[in-house]
């Protein structure tokens, strides 16, 4: 089956030409690394077979972080290092969309109106959980933005994982109560008139159609069970781009089909569209060069690390079970520090390396 790889190299010159004038650095730097992915043109090593002399090319990964090649195993890696972070309480998940109407605008401005993004929600859940009548304490929050749908359209939001309570001024816990975290219908307002607050303050706010601030935003929260089960929750989430290769079925003539799992009815369907509609609908989903999609806030941010210490030594004093920070590696390449020996695929033997090659660089 295709690869992204294969579309922008097909079709990729023919979208450069078309919309040079128009592409923002970060989409031109995923072009190219997809496009140069695993091949010569980013180096590599040489490795010759002792016993049958064959030689074997293999070539560096890119390690773009919307390279779908490069962002496989990353994920149990990141769970066995938030371990340490997990409290022994029931975890929620909270959704922060924004409204279609700024989607244009977001488009255009991605680095001020996705740190907004982050702003807004996160006072918002901040403020509602200060209220006793609810959790009465400061929450810890890992938020992660997201910006597409599963067929690629764009639908910039941001999933926070909460544990389930927070720490009040006095210095004690106190718990959600029950299967409840926060009402959406407050947080959502709040969320909307922080965000009509902080985008006053830039120079974008004229740009905003009026009848965005008296719609409803949505707000979704869910309860996601405990801590290890939402870190494998939120996972995929971080580290999974816009289409994985295996999704890609087909291209030809042009055009490229792809499947995808229909979110209402959790059925797997196809969408075809031109190679150029469907480069632009990934290209879309390409974040700034440098823009942190994962924060966390709260007792989770590392200056408040001392506050989490003191909430886990409360829980333990009160019978709840310690998570103790893994031990053991998820992945087995993780065991050891040597590299994974190369295997001639002739004869099976273990082949030497011989010569180490640079990358070329050059547009694709």
């Amino acid at each position: 089956m295709p690869e992204l790889a294969d579309i922008f190299r097909l079709h990729g010159p023919e979208y450069l030409a078309k919309y040079q004038d128009r592409l923002l650095p970060s989409h031109r730097r995923a072009i190219q690394d997809i496009y140069d992915c695993r091949t010569e043109a980013m180096g590599g090593h040489v490795y010759r077979c002792p016993e049958c002399q064959q030689e074997h090319y293999q070539y560096h990964s890119c390690k773009n972080r919307h390279c779908p090649k490069c962002q496989n195993e990353q994920a149990d890696r990141w769970i066995d290092q938030q371990r340490n972070l997990l409290l022994p309480v029931p975890y929620f998940m909270a959704t922060f969309t924004l409204p279609e109407g700024l989607r244009h605008l977001t488009r255009r401005q991605q680095k001020v109106i996705y740190d907004l993004l982050f702003q807004a929600s996160r006072q918002a859940l901040q403020k509602l959980a200060a209220d006793p009548k609810y959790v009465g304490g400061t929450l810890g929050m890992i938020g992660v933005l997201q910006t597409w749908t599963r067929d690629l359209r764009y639908h910039p939001h941001v999933h926070y994982l909460i544990p389930a309570g927070g720490l009040a001024p006095d210095g004690a816990w106190r718990p959600a109560h029950g299967h409840y975290l926060l009402p959406e219908k407050p947080l959502s307002q709040i969320f909307r008139a922080k965000f009509h607050d902080l985008l006053k303050k830039t120079n974008l706010f004229d740009q905003v159609p009026p009848p965005i601030w008296q719609k409803n935003w949505v707000v979704d929260i869910i309860a996601v069970g405990s801590g290890e089960t939402a870190l494998k929750y939120l996972a995929p989430y971080v580290f999974r781009v816009a289409i994985s290769n295996r999704n890609i079925l087909a291209l030809q003539d042009g055009r490229v089909t792809f499947r995808y799992r229909n979110a209402k009815t959790k059925e797997t369907e196809t969408a075809t569209l031109s190679a150029e509609q469907f480069i632009g609908r990934f290209l879309q989903h390409v974040l700034p060069r440098g823009f942190q999609k994962v924060r966390t806030y709260g007792l989770l941010h590392p200056k408040q690390r001392h506050l989490l210490q003191i909430v886990k030594e409360q829980l333990n004093r009160d019978g709840h079970v310690t998570i103790e920070p893994s031990q053991k590696p998820s992945s087995a390449k993780h065991l050891s520090a040597h590299p994974v020996p190369v295997l001639c695929p002739q004869c099976s033997s273990e082949m030497i390396h011989i010569a180490k090659f640079r990358r070329k660089r050059g547009p694709p």
